[in-house]
């Protein structure tokens, strides 16, 4: 059942949330200098929220969220891209959407909006844990580590960095989110993290 699973979730992703601060290398009284400086924004340069999904088989579609998310919003993205995140994770036909019991998750329009489309949705109970997938894959490490500068730089680098997620981490996860959820299911128990480490020298990521 659950390699046939695509798990969605929603995340915000600051410009300067994660570069508050670095370290550098520099000369006595070059403080200032614009080599040893970084760009900010008053009040920390805004955000954008996200949606993104995925499967045992990899990332799916990564897509930037225009204005406040409402329940004809999320239908529109729904629209554009789950089933050609299906599609191109293989996952068939026959499939089964995970998302949480957002209110407007849930709404009768977009509940007849996944009937229409012959799409089963995981039973998900009220109260239950959110599972953070985008979060548990580093998404915002790795995009931190890449510095953008403007929201539209942060766009792109997020698709990126998304896109380029080794599979390994995603199976990792996927593992830990399926060996827990029936558990989540029933006792509301919290999933374990994961983490990919890069090591330095090799082309492998290892998750601990």
């Amino acid at each position: 059942m659950w390699k046939k699973v695509l798990w969605s979730d929603e995340t915000k992703i600051e410009l300067f949330g994660h570069n508050a601060k670095r370290y550098a290398w520099r000369r006595n009284n070059t403080a200032h200098h614009s080599e040893n400086t970084i760009p900010t924004v008053k009040y920390g340069g805004g955000s954008i929220m996200l949606w993104g999904c995925f499967s045992s088989a990899g990332t799916g579609k990564l897509v930037k969220v225009d204005g406040k998310m409402d329940g004809a919003k999320y239908r529109a993205i729904l629209e554009e891209n789950l089933l050609e995140s299906a599609k191109d994770l293989r996952l068939g036909r026959r499939f089964t959407f995970q998302q949480d019991n957002d209110p407007k998750h849930k709404a009768r329009a977009t509940m007849e909006w996944f009937k229409k489309k012959n799409i089963h949705v995981l039973e998900w109970p009220s109260q239950s844990p959110d599972l953070n997938p985008i979060e548990n894959l580093e998404l915002k490490v790795r995009v931190a580590k890449r510095q953008p500068t403007n929201h539209r730089d942060l766009e792109r680098i997020c698709k990126e960095e998304w896109a380029k997620i080794p599979l390994v981490c995603v199976l990792n996860l996927w593992l830990t989110t399926t060996n827990v959820s029936p558990l989540c299911l029933q006792t509301k128990a919290l999933p374990l993290s994961i983490e990919c480490v890069w090591q330095e020298g090799s082309n492998t990521y290892f998750p601990h």
